[in-house]
């Protein structure tokens, strides 16, 4: 196996046409509450993946979940992080796609909890979403309106000069299909308003 991404929770390997995902033990966390914490995460990502499948949501296939070593096998997506191939002239088509998808998420309730272009592969003309580490479910307003400025600031930070036509294509391919689309734009605006006031205070 090849070591991929190393990361805070997760070793990422590529082994042959495959992905692996090994999440580390902490050591400083209670043993029994490490492992209790570990299996939950390794449970709940691979059932918003199962999830995702079913509705139509492009997320890598799942091959196995070993419970005991807390560790995902899941299909290799070949293509490209999103974030290397958005420039002006495609970013609305695709990034208008990935807000219909997030909608679809969201419409079932599920959150990415981290949702940048580094997390999405375009693979000739599907985006697969990948990394439900910090996925759950969640029905709140809140919760939606939060996974979106998440995107919203990773866009500001990756994509600095189109972030703005990129964020109005999200806008507009979420809010093709959701019927509390409305209620979650009013709660990004109050999202926003809240992480301003803060840099005020500051």
């Amino acid at each position: 196996m090849k070591l991929i991404t190393e990361g805070a929770e997760a070793s990422i390997f590529l082994d042959k046409d495959r992905i692996v995902k090994k999440r580390h033990k902490k050591s400083y966390r209670i043993k029994e509450l490490d492992e209790k914490l570990r299996l939950f995460r390794t449970k709940r990502e691979a059932k918003i993946m199962e999830k995702l499948r079913t509705i139509g949501v492009a997320v890598p296939k799942l091959i196995s979940v070993k419970e005991k070593d807390t560790t995902i096998a899941m299909e290799y997506v070949n293509g490209k992080k999103v974030r290397d191939v958005l420039n002006n002239s495609n970013c609305a088509e695709i990034i208008e796609k990935i807000g219909i998808m997030v909608a679809m998420m969201h419409n079932n309730n599920i959150i990415h909890g981290d949702l940048t272009t580094s997390n999405m592969i375009k693979n000739s003309n599907k985006i697969y979403f990948v990394d439900f580490g910090l996925g759950f479910f969640s029905d709140k307003t809140e919760d939606k309106a939060v996974d979106l400025h998440l995107l919203k600031q990773a866009l500001n930070s990756s994509h600095s000069k189109i972030s703005d036509k990129c964020f109005a294509a999200v806008v507009k391919g979420y809010m093709k299909d959701n019927s509390d689309s409305s209620e979650v734009m009013k709660r990004l605006e109050k999202v926003e308003n809240r992480g301003k006031y803060k840099g005020k205070k500051k």
